[in-house]
């Protein structure tokens, strides 16, 4: 099933998600739906968050489907470790049509719990440690413009609002 990408200015996505307590069948129907639905937004991750739902899981594939053994699933993810420094255009699903440089960690090693609970580490360089980053991020209720300046992010704001008025947002 492809779910709906929930667009910013809706509460859930700033707001901490629930810790994921259940790894069952209905868990890993939904981590299938996820990866449908981030493919079909063109996207390379999504949290579950941003689909409406208020749970600590993200699904990632920086390879957009290329490299099956490249899709990640975080259940719970904690961000353990942060090196080095990369800036690079960062763009959201939940804030489609928009994309500002963002700078971040250049490798991030994450801590979480795959589709069956058991926890692993990882780390990613570059667009996987953005990703990290970006997931994670989603999951503490915080949204990519909150790396931004202030002025671009109320640029970004006052855009959004003229959208929302025209009804085209």
């Amino acid at each position: 099933m492809i779910y709906s990408i929930v667009k910013f200015g809706d509460p859930v996505l700033e707001k901490p998600a629930q810790p994921v307590t259940q790894f069952d069948d209905s868990l890993k129907t939904l981590v299938a739906d996820m990866f449908e639905s981030m493919y079909a937004a063109h996207g390379v991750g999504l949290a579950a968050p941003q689909i409406g739902i208020s749970l600590r899981l993200a699904v990632i594939d920086i390879t957009f489907k290329e490299d099956p053994k490249a899709k990640l699933v975080l259940a719970n993810p904690e961000i353990i470790e942060v090196e080095g420094r990369h800036r690079q255009s960062e763009g959201c699903l939940s804030i489609p049509e928009f994309r500002e440089d963002v700078t971040r960690a250049k490798y991030v090693t994450v801590r979480a719990q795959g589709i069956d609970g058991k926890w692993y580490e990882k780390t990613g360089e570059d667009l996987l440690a953005r990703a990290f980053l970006h997931e994670t991020d989603h999951l503490n209720g915080k949204l990519y413009i909150s790396h931004i300046s202030a002025l671009k992010r109320d640029l970004m704001k006052r855009k959004i609002r003229k959208l929302v008025k025209a009804g085209e947002w």
